[in-house]
């Protein structure tokens, strides 16, 4: 077996194919870890005396976050760390999740806050996609579930009075919705897609994505290396979205061209600062109806519910 190329002593168990190194188990784990240090330190995500809510939804990428970030907050005994969990209301799939979080945070002595869209929206996400089917010719659930899983994980945040909320988007994620902007014909709004959103509200939490350069692939390899339970069951509304052919079409991109994913997400980054200029800066206010932070007169959650004659 070849020999890894950091440590020289074990044989690799990992090709980081866009690299061209070979690494060991030890090397392959510190790597991860010593790749969301460095994003963390050179986007300036986190202050020594934040409280971080990370939101955990009980699969492998948000309970790795969770893990990384504990051990690290060590080394800063003014932070504090917190979990947020969304319960969607998905039978046979959230239940599970739901658990895999709770141990976790229960095994690392971390407090833990659920919300549920049955708490926040008086229905579930299985109830409310009965009424898009009959009613939505255009949006799919997911494109439902998406704004109100931001609302509730701010709104647990801010529950839990937390100075930044961590999110587990991983660099596939982040690539993914780059091209969905695209396809979707509102480039300028990939200039939100960013590792570090600042709140400009006050009711809105700062959000960041300490994972946001780190291939999904390789943080399913550090949870089985670390032997972390989690949800491997995908989403049953997943296979509706348009994302779900985007990732597709990214990971065949990948499979052929290594460092395709981190070629967009950097070509993003340099180009950037270009996007927020000519992007109209957002002035947040009230929603007329929720009193939520928006841009508009009415949210954009308010306006969808309306669509459906919920609200």
């Amino acid at each position: 077996m070849p020999v890894c190329t950091l440590c020289h002593k074990h044989d690799a168990i990992y090709m980081r194919r866009y690299s061209g190194e070979r690494l060991c188990e030890k090397c392959f784990k510190d790597s991860i870890e010593d790749k969301v240090r460095t994003t963390i330190s050179r986007y300036k995500m986190f202050e020594p005396n934040d409280k971080i809510a990370v939101a955990v939804s009980g699969g492998k990428d948000s309970l790795s976050l969770l893990h990384i970030l504990n051990d690290i907050e060590k080394n800063f005994p003014q932070v504090l760390i917190c979990a947020v969990t969304v319960d969607e209301g998905i039978k046979g799939y959230r239940d599970e999740a739901l658990e895999f979080a709770k141990r976790s945070c229960q095994k690392l002595g971390i407090e833990h806050k659920i919300v549920s869209f049955k708490e926040l929206y008086k229905m579930t996400l299985d109830e409310l996609a009965d009424i898009i089917r009959r009613k939505e010719k255009e949006l799919s659930p997911c494109s439902y579930c998406g704004v109100l899983r931001r609302r509730a994980l701010n709104t647990a945040a801010r529950q839990v009075e937390a100075s930044k909320l961590a999110t587990a988007h991983n660099l596939d994620d982040e690539t993914q919705t780059i091209l969905l902007n695209i396809i979707h014909g509102d480039a300028l709004r990939i200039a939100r897609v960013k590792p570090v959103l600042k709140g400009g509200h006050p009711k809105l939490i700062q959000r960041v994505k300490p994972f946001c350069e780190v291939p999904e692939k390789e943080i399913a390899l550090y949870a089985y290396l670390k032997n972390t339970k989690f949800q491997s069951i995908p989403c049953p509304y997943a296979r509706t979205a348009l994302r779900n052919d985007v990732r597709t079409m990214l990971n065949t991109m990948e499979e052929r061209h290594a460092g395709a994913k981190f070629a967009v997400f950097r070509s993003i980054e340099r180009i950037r600062p270009a996007l927020e200029a000519s992007a109209q800066k957002e002035r947040l206010q009230d929603c007329k109806l929720c009193g939520e932070p928006t841009s508009s007169k009415i949210c954009k959650l308010c306006q969808m519910l309306q669509k459906l004659h919920i609200i």
